[in-house]
């Protein structure tokens, strides 16, 4: 599949819905290089274990709408061919929205104004339109719609759903870069302070009793997992693939252990795809998966 379409028009976002529908992604390869890209050498697989979708547009390297157009004519003349043009097109007013919005140049308008850049682009690209198999108009879109709108042209999905990781962390060693929603549970009953419990971890069973034996606790954790549970299917409707619940403690080896792995156990009885990941357990912060964190 060759996606390409108005510079602005949302290739960027379609690649990444085709990515995470199990597609192989490769954007901006020169069109010399297309032909080469599509017929492996003697000794590499003759069928990729992907469908390919490359991204081309005017910025691509010796970019040319006629050799673009002959490449895919004589690509689909192969019996085994079966390529398709995807065109993303949208109104001037939300393309010069969204260039405001970004503060990007055109890439047809280096000094012009954005206007002229976009009129222009669209009686460069006008042939590519008409030949498309798929034309979408993204005008108003959001991300989350314009992967809607793929999903029933081209069935995509992602193998298990949303797929949520609940990761355990030390404040001292700072916020997980990664995180989509962070949980403090400092104020719940440290076992730090226990010089039995000191040397063990949220994995340890005494641990968990104490922590659970907080009052504070279990009013805590049904308000947690009240707040999680409705957004969960949101977050999927919305197109989001993965999604990283952050839970921090000061030491990253007692409380929000105990507390990751509370949550994550009731988050997979609700049926989701749920990996454990404990950075802080070790001394070394590496981030360590729960199967091979053992107790201190």
């Amino acid at each position: 599949m060759i996606v390409t379409g108005l510079s602005g028009a949302g290739k960027t976002t379609a690649l990444g819905a085709l990515a995470d529908g199990g597609y192989e992604i490769v954007d901006g390869v020169p069109l010399s290089l297309l032909g080469r890209l599509l017929r492996p050498d003697r000794g590499e697989a003759a069928v990729a274990p992907h469908p390919l979708a490359i991204g081309v547009d005017v910025r691509t390297r010796d970019f040319s709408v006629e050799d673009l157009l002959r490449f895919i004519d004589e690509r689909n003349a192969e019996a085994s061919a079966n390529m398709r043009l995807v065109f993303l097109f949208c109104d001037e007013e939300d393309l010069r929205r969204r260039y405001t919005v970004t503060r990007r140049r055109h890439p047809l308008a280096a000094t012009a104004p954005v206007s002229e850049g976009i009129a222009l682009e669209r009686q460069i690209l006008a042939p590519l339109r008409e030949r498309a198999d798929i034309a979408i108009d993204t005008t108003g879109l959001s991300p989350s719609e314009l992967k809607a709108i793929l999903d029933g042209q081209f069935g995509l999905s992602v193998e298990g759903g949303l797929v949520i990781q609940v990761v355990s962390f030390s404040y001292r060693s700072g916020l997980p870069r990664e995180a989509d929603l962070v949980f403090d549970v400092r104020f719940l009953a440290n076992p730090h302070y226990d010089p039995e419990l000191k040397p063990l971890t949220g994995l340890d069973e005494a641990v968990g009793h104490h922590i659970a034996g907080d009052r504070m606790f279990k009013p805590f954790f049904d308000s947690l997992t009240r707040l999680l549970d409705p957004l969960l299917p949101r977050y999927s409707a919305e197109g989001k693939c993965y999604l990283t619940i952050a839970v921090g403690c000061t030491g990253g080896r007692h409380r929000s252990v105990f507390v990751a792995e509370e949550l994550a156990q009731h988050l997979r009885a609700l049926g989701g795809n749920v990996e454990v990941y404990h950075r802080d357990l070790t001394r070394s912060g590496a981030l360590v998966p729960v199967a091979e964190a053992g107790a201190s």
